[in-house]
């Protein structure tokens, strides 16, 4: 748990207080042992056992090496000063959770294959995964994949960041691990990441290793300069000076328990252990009145089909790839599409029999690749879909899921009105990073005998909704047909993996939440579309929810045109929280303290927390039309807080599209006009929760 907040630490300057450490006067001057062989740099200690994940990364490695270079769009009117253009680079890849970005000109001696004409270079570097000293759950899996973890996580960032410059008009090439023209670490020296100690190439603040990739490009950048040699103690007092082992300034702290460093990582850097568990979820579902519904009949399928008319069906198809950024993320999930299912081994692994050591082992890996939190849980029959989105059937095929959480960036977030440029940025990114590590699980799974898929965003044959609240990973919230968590709040994307494997399910979490969305009502507020209602939870197809219009915000992310997409609700929710000790203190209460509530959500409000901060806007507002990018876009929403807004409450009209008003499976291509005016009226005659409860009890 961090103590002090990064709220005034600009992105670009990343986790880590490298603009605190000494450097040499220019850029392009020596750095110290640049002018002999360079040393290796530290290795990973465990060696891969038998039933190591290693494998499942070749796919993933391989697909992100065929895509090192691309075509150049037209130029775009982006801003000329080089720092500002580094700046951005650099804010772009802690945005992607690079560990350390630096920029540096590309000498003569760093060139090992095909010379381009670049001289600037973007440089990445990802650390090894934590280990702690005893054996804990997953390790048999992850030992020996620390360096390939690295290295794929720093290839899949190289190639975004190439993707992402090209689109602007300067030509770009990623220089990954396992496919490079480049000798990484004379650039990474050049550019002030790394440094000669003694006989090995370290990064400074990391204790153990790391892996290396570069983006060169003939764009002109801001170069860093290279790190100087300092002497023992000047060393210690850089690196390990009080201000860098308390995180002074919100930087990553040198004390690792503050990071969450000491924590198992089946356990994750989220203390769920200590959220109340309960067996049932806290908002009331009767299952048998739970109908399966097919893709056809969620929001954008709908107006890809043409049920909102010829405007939204072209808003649809774009509304993904609307920035140049999110452009990258989207090529990546398309990409990894096919590798969602596979073949599996015949033959079971013997050690893989075991419930509640597969499912602690299962989360250890997806925090190893990146998730944020992992749950496990049985996938109901209602949580799978009724048909894919080409009409075909869907039948069950598996009884659990492994789901994971992937966090769309707090930083970003603050920085953003959460319905402006970055938005289906924020987005596509969690969805990307999920695709991926879902994948490598799916493979490693099938390798150990049992069959499993992968579930995205792109191509899912479960609903997500439910298989996060089932694997007690949150509670339904005001949003609506959202789950949200005490710790990230709303601000997250989830992948899953369906399985045969054997594991022990999660119980689901009660932490008040749906007493404290009964007192604030902030995120329908602060909605701009008013698609989150004020009023009480209704029952719809079966479970009890505050039931969003689901036309209404549709439309808006669809046809917003002062931003991609929309995350305004996110924004600005009460558990939309840095995780700060003060912050963590006010959780506590929430959670608690019942009484605390209703003065806790007007608390946020006082406090500003949902405001814009202007110190984290770190990307341009960029539109990508007609095949290029353009500057500026028609407008971009700035919104702060409307403490006003609730004034829309009285006259507010939600509409509900119940299970029996839904397009079939199968009309594909079919338009299925919406019919609002009786949508509305099924809100009228919806169902009370204790009306529910007690029809139930009735039988």
């Amino acid at each position: 748990m961090r103590l002090f907040s990064h709220r005034k630490r600009p992105v670009h300057l990343g986790p880590y207080p490298l603009e605190r450490l000494p450097r040499l006067s220019t850029a392009d001057a020596c750095p110290p042992g640049a002018d002999s062989r360079l040393p290796p740099r530290p290795v990973e200690a465990e060696p891969e056992g038998g039933s190591g994940a290693g494998h499942a990364y070749g796919l993933y490695c391989d697909l992100f090496d065929t895509q090192r270079y691309g075509d150049v769009a037209p130029d775009a009117p982006t801003p000329a000063n080089p720092v500002e253009i580094s700046d951005n680079l650099k804010a772009g890849l802690y945005f992607l959770d690079a560990d350390m970005v630096g920029c540096g000109l590309i000498g003569d001696d760093a060139w090992t294959g095909a010379r381009h004409d670049h001289r600037y270079a973007v440089v990445t570097l990802i650390a090894f995964s934590r280990k702690l000293p005893k054996e804990l759950p997953g390790d048999d899996w992850i030992d020996g994949t620390r360096q390939v973890n690295a290295d794929l996580r720093a290839a899949e960032l190289a190639v975004i960041t190439a993707s992402y410059i090209r689109n602007l008009g300067h030509d770009a090439v990623a220089h990954t691990p396992t496919s490079t023209d480049l000798d990484l670490d004379r650039v990474a020296l050049q550019a002030g990441l790394v440094e000669v100690r003694g006989k090995e190439l370290r990064a400074p603040y990391l204790k153990g290793g790391f892996a290396l990739s570069v983006v060169s490009t003939d764009w002109e950048l801001a170069p860093d300069r290279p790190l100087a040699r300092r002497r023992p103690l000047a060393a210690l007092r850089s690196t390990r000076g009080p201000g860098w082992m308390l995180g002074r300034g919100g930087t990553r702290a040198g004390i690792g328990r503050l990071n969450g460093d000491h924590r198992p990582l089946h356990m994750g850097r989220y203390p769920m252990e200590r959220i109340k568990r309960v067996d049932e979820p806290t908002t009331l579902i009767i299952e048998d009145e739970v109908p399966r519904v097919p893709v056809r009949a969620g929001g954008f399928p709908r107006a890809a089909n043409g049920d909102m008319g010829p405007k939204f069906q072209d808003d649809e198809k774009v509304f993904a790839w609307k920035t140049p950024q999110a452009q990258a993320y989207v090529r990546q999930i398309d990409a990894m599409v096919p590798y969602q299912d596979g073949d599996m081994t015949v033959k079971t692994e013997p050690d893989s029999t075991d419930p509640g050591r597969n499912a602690d082992a299962l989360k250890a890996l997806a925090d190893h690749l990146g998730g944020d939190m992992a749950g496990v849980c049985r996938v109901p029959t209602y949580a799978w879909y009724s048909h894919r989105e080409d009409g075909s059937v869907v039948d069950p095929y598996h009884t659990n899921a492994l789901v994971i959480l992937l966090d769309q960036g707090y930083e970003t977030m603050e920085g953003a009105s959460g319905d402006d440029w970055v938005s289906g940025a924020q987005s596509m990114r969690a969805y990307m990073r999920g695709a991926q590590i879902a994948g490598i699980i799916a493979a490693h799974i099938r390798s150990l005998g049992y069959s499993a898929r992968s579930h995205t965003n792109s191509d899912s044959d479960v609903l997500h909704i439910p298989l996060v609240l089932h694997a007690g990973l949150g509670e339904l919230s005001r949003i609506g047909e959202l789950v949200l968590n005490p710790f990230v709040g709303p601000r997250f994307k989830s992948v899953v993996v369906t399985t045969d494997m054997p594991v022990t399910p999660d119980r689901h979490i009660d932490f008040g939440l749906q007493d404290f969305c009964s007192k604030c009502t902030k995120c329908a507020r602060e909605c701009p579309c008013a698609a989150i209602p004020f009023g009480d939870k209704v029952m719809f197809n079966g479970a009890e929810m505050w039931k969003p219009d689901v036309e209404r915000c549709t439309k808006y992310r669809l046809g917003n045109l002062r931003g991609s997409a929309c995350g305004r609700c996110m924004k600005t929710c009460p558990f939309n929280i840095e995780g700060v000790l003060a912050e963590r203190a006010l959780l506590w209460a929430a959670i608690k303290l019942p009484f605390t509530r209703r003065w806790l959500a007007r608390l946020d409000d006082w406090v500003g927390n949902g405001s814009i901060n202007p110190i984290k806007k770190w990307w341009w507002d960029l539109e990508w039309r007609d095949g290029r990018t353009i500057v500026p876009p028609k407008g971009t929403n700035a919104r702060n807080l409307d403490m006003e807004g609730d004034k829309v409450a009285a006259r507010q009209k939600i509409a509900l599209y119940t299970a029996d008003m839904l397009p079939p499976g199968d009309a594909v291509g079919v338009p299925v006009k919406l019919v609002r005016k009786e949508a509305l009226a099924r809100a009228e005659a919806a169902e009370t929760p204790d009306q529910a409860r007690a029809r139930v009890r009735r039988g």
